[in-house]
Order: structure tokens, then sequence, then C-alpha cells
């Protein structure tokens, strides 16, 4: 398996790699030696920021075919690979997941001072993990590894959090979005056990009975709904925010959000398009209902968090009611906003962690 990986390493392995090696190097230093642990923390992570512009000036602009594709065999089965590839859309998550994670690590360079080594450890593992979900074109692989994404946050939240309800809104994060995956699980199992094969190329070509597509996309749209999130499913974001430390909420609002917006975008839609043809209406009413109660409750809140993250939610649900357009400008015009909503919120987040700084609250009524 080795010799076949290094036949064909490239660009986006070395990507991926960048941030595993950072995540294993402060193992081997000693807690007392904190600066050296986020010296390297750091670089692992402006390394893998500066090597994206590789493959993005190599990158074919004109075609929308994955580009740098890499297959590795994990599974003693000849269909399932992991299967590794990058285009014009995957591309600028992949950027704006590298561009964030050095930013995290340095607004938690002072604040992290307990368990330094596990906060570098946990942020650059969590930068590994959502690099290869955007490159990821395998959905066995896709389901795993946003899933595994859920460790790292469930420790930087529990562990880091700034008030004593941290552990209940990290349970409470967890347990949400995993339990609204198990639907993913079953839908993907469901298309192996058809189709023998989990290759995204392969299952774009395959077409599924009516009936079965709808019963995937529900699957499907039950474990991305609670990531985007739409309501009812979005109770555990604000927790999440109001608890998790200045670099958590930082992440979770930059690339963690996208994941469910992402995946409909990613295979919901190509793959299911007659469901997705009859759902159109389903979704728009929900996105619309999410869009004005989560706007109303936004303008009664009084913490500068809860504000921004009740905020996000009409965000997301704006994109998705463009992202369901039943034509390639509403598609195509949902991706910007994703990517606003992964600079936007996170700079806000970053301005309300210095203000907390300084006068201890959050509470607006402090602020005049």
């Amino acid at each position: 398996m080795l010799e076949h990986f290094c036949e064909c390493y490239s660009d986006l392995s070395g990507l991926i790699l960048c941030p595993v090696l950072g995540s294993i190097t402060p193992l081997f230093i000693p807690n007392s030696r904190i600066r050296p642990i986020r010296l390297i923390g750091l670089c692992a992570s402006l390394i893998t920021f500066l090597y994206p512009p590789v493959p993005r000036i190599q990158f074919d602009p004109s075609t929308a075919k994955s580009q740098f594709v890499e297959s590795l065999r994990w599974l003693p089965y000849e269909n399932i690979h992991f299967y590794l590839g990058i285009d014009g859309i995957s591309l600028f998550f992949v950027i704006l997941t590298t561009f964030l994670i050095p930013i995290c690590i340095l607004v938690g360079w002072s604040g992290m001072r307990s368990y330094g080594k596990e906060y570098i450890t946990a942020s650059l593992i969590r930068e590994f993990l959502m690099i290869a979900v955007f490159c990821m074109l395998d959905p066995l692989l896709f389901y795993v590894l946003p899933e595994s994404v859920l460790i790292p946050m469930f420790i930087i939240i529990g562990v880091w959090g700034s008030r004593q309800r941290k552990i209940k809104a990290a349970y409470q994060f967890f347990l949400y979005t995993l339990l609204g995956s198990v639907f993913m699980l079953l839908a993907i199992l469901l298309i192996l056990l058809q189709t023998g094969t989990t290759d995204l190329q392969i299952l774009l070509t395959t077409e599924f009975s009516e009936r079965r597509q709808i019963f995937l996309w529900i699957a499907s749209f039950a474990s991305f709904a609670v990531k985007v999130p739409m309501v009812p499913v979005h109770i555990w974001l604000p927790e999440a925010h109001v608890e998790a430390p200045t670099a958590g909420s930082v992440i979770l609002a930059g690339i963690p959000l996208k994941l469910g917006t992402y995946g409909f975008l990613r295979f919901s839609i190509p793959m299911f398009p007659e469901a997705t043809l009859c759902s159109t209406p389903f979704i728009y009413t929900l996105s619309a209902i999410a869009i004005i109660y989560t706007s109303l409750t936004t303008s009664r809140q009084i913490d500068l968090k809860k504000i921004i993250a009740y905020s996000s939610v009409a965000h997301m649900n704006l994109v998705t009611i463009g992202m369901f357009s039943p034509n390639i400008q509403g598609i195509g015009g949902s991706i910007p906003p994703m990517l606003s909503h992964g600079l936007v919120p996170s700079a806000l987040f970053l301005c309300v962690g210095v203000l907390y700084d300084r006068h201890k609250t959050r509470l607006v009524r402090y602020y005049g």
C-alpha cells in the first residue's frame, strides 16, 4: 500500500500530509516547551496555507472535471478507494480552510495556556480532516471524515470552552451532528449494495428508481440539514458558539457549517436529481421559515455571540434557497455566500473575542 501511495503522490497528497506531520511532531516535545510546540504548529499551518497556490496555478478553469485526481485502495474491496480530486468548487473551500487555521492558532497563542500541545494537535488534525473532506470523491469517506471532524471540535469546546455549560454544549453539538449522520450511513450502505462501488464518478452516471432516489435523498438530507443547520435542528449551534473559545467559534463558523451545503451540492443534488426537484418546494418553505424565525430571534438576543450564531443560521438557509434553484444561476450564486460566510462571521467572532478579553462581558447593554 505504501508503494502504491508513493507512486500516486501528487499535490493533494502533500497538501493533506502537511498538517498531519505538523500534528505528530509536537507529540515528541515535552509539555514544558510550549513555545517550540506553538511555533511548529504555526509553521505547519502556514506551509499548508502556502501550498494551495501550486494547484491553483496549475488548475484548468475551463473544465468541470476533477483535477489532480488520486486513488488509493484502503479496504480489501476492488471498488472502494481513497479517491481524491479537486475542482472549481472545492478549490476555494480548501484555500479557505488553510487560511483560517493559522488564524485560529494565533488566536489561541496566549489564551490556551493549559494543554497547549493538545490544542495545536487538535487544530492541525481538524485541518487535515477538513481538507480531505473537500477533496474527497468517495461518499463513504465523505461520511467518515466529517464525523471525524466532530472529535477535535468536541475536545476544543469541552476542554477550552469559556463557561460552565461547555460540557453540555460539546455533547449537544456532538450528538446532534452524529445522530443525524446515521441516516447518511444507511444511504451509503444501500448504494454500495446496489451498485457495488462508492466511486462518485460512477455513481453520477448510475440511474436510481424514483422511489429509491427519494429514500436516499431523505436519508442524506437528514444528515446535511443538521450541519447547515436548518430549523428545527439548529439548536446546537448557538450553544456551541457561546460556550466555545474564540478560536473554536472562528473555525466552527468558517468551515464545519459549510459541510452541509457542500454535501448537498456535491452529492445529493447531482446524484438524485429527480428527488431534488420533487423536494424543492419543501426546501424553499423550510429555508424561508428558518430565515424569518432566526432573524427575529437574532433581534431578541443580548449576547454578541448568539447574535452572530443566529444570523449565521439565516445566512446559510438563504444559501440553500439558491442552491436548490432549478437553474445554474441559482446554484452558482449560492457558492459566493458560502465563502463569504466563512470569512464574515469568523471575523465577527474575532472582534467579540477581543471585546471579551478587554471587558470580560459579551452583553450588548455594556457596549452602549
